[in-house]
């Protein structure tokens, strides 16, 4: 094997030691996460939005964002469910390029897992400290799931990792609200196989241990459409779409059917300002067939304070060195229409 051992990493024991969380911070986590498992279980009529950058680059800016999110949560908070999007990894198709903060605490300076780990930490502890509300993350890296499982509250697998099986089975051992996507095929039948896996008990290796799980009964499908093999997107949002999720649904022995629409990536061809109309479409859907209503929980939008997108050492404050986002007034008008439709 070609490795070499540059350091050994702090465990997730050792983090959370030397990154706490209080009695009252974890309080207040447990309520959020019945919140989210309510409506994904039908228990509550709140629609969930899952909204942040494309990946959370920068301490400072991804706090501020998150605190005007808390300030429009105070006005919509009877109808929607706000989760803070605070993506620490980065997936790349090549395999080459910007991997997150979880790599890059400075993305413009050298990967350092051990800084990184610290800096996801602390990031995610500042937002539940100062916003009051706890945020997802992606399970790009299972292992290092633990070293935030206790502040957050959603997880997302994404489209490059939905047919791992070390992600669906590491997902059935997670006792949060989890979203697996559709795979960048955009194959439904790809992402309701991994649902079901993360619904069931499993057994496996994972950290140097024999380990056993008791099945996740919150994982769910995002949708975030797909790519043919010609690299044109195919949306998969749309009322037809949604019917045909809910068919494949009654198929299948899953229990607590529920899907989350992406309104970017493939959806939107990663064209932001579409998310808006995207999330339009879909209310308009669940006002139309009380089943679709049932069946959709919820979006995820891609959005931070300067819309757009910028390469890394551009220097614009609050604005994605990813994926392009919505910008913040474009959010908060969409926010405050969410809730008086939804």
């Amino acid at each position: 094997m070609s490795f070499e051992c540059v350091k050994k990493l702090p465990t997730p024991e050792e983090m959370r030691e030397k990154f706490p969380l209080t009695d009252k911070l974890a309080q207040l986590k447990s309520e959020r996460d019945i919140q989210i498992s309510d409506v994904l279980m039908g228990n509550s009529d709140k629609f969930l939005v899952v909204i942040g950058p494309c990946s959370a680059d920068n301490e400072d800016a991804v706090i501020d964002y998150v605190s005007r999110l808390a300030k429009v949560y105070d006005a919509v908070k009877d109808k929607l469910l706000i989760i803070p999007r605070i993506y620490t990894s980065k997936p790349r198709t090549k395999g080459v390029g910007y991997k997150g903060l979880i790599s890059q605490p400075d993305p413009k300076g050298r990967i350092d897992h051990c800084l990184g780990l610290s800096a996801m930490r602390n990031l995610q502890l500042r937002a539940i400290r100062e916003s009051g509300l706890t945020a997802a993350d992606e399970m790009l890296y299972p292992e290092n799931l633990e070293y935030v499982s206790d502040i957050i509250s959603y997880v997302a697998v994404g489209a490059r990792s939905v047919e791992s099986q070390e992600h669906r089975m590491a997902a059935s051992g997670c006792s949060l609200p989890t979203g697996m996507k559709n795979p960048t095929s955009g194959s439904l039948n790809v992402m309701l196989n991994a649902v079901y896996a993360a619904q069931q008990e499993q057994s496996f290796i994972f950290r140097g241990y024999e380990v056993k799980t008791s099945g996740n009964k919150l994982a769910h499908c995002v949708l975030r459409g797909g790519l043919t093999d010609q690299g044109q997107s195919i949306p998969n949002y749309q009322y037809d779409d949604l019917r045909l999720l809910l068919s494949l649904y009654d198929q299948r022995e899953i229990v607590n059917p529920a899907v989350i629409v992406d309104a970017n990536h493939n959806n939107s061809n990663k064209q932001f300002k579409k998310q808006i109309d995207i999330v339009k479409d879909v209310l308009n859907s669940r006002k139309a067939d009380t089943d679709i209503k049932k069946l959709v929980k919820g979006v995820m939008i891609e959005s931070y304070i300067e819309e757009g997108s910028q390469k890394i050492g551009e220097g614009v404050y609050g604005r994605s060195i990813t994926d392009p986002c919505l910008g913040w007034d474009d959010t908060e008008r969409l926010l405050l229409e969410m809730a008086e439709r939804v």
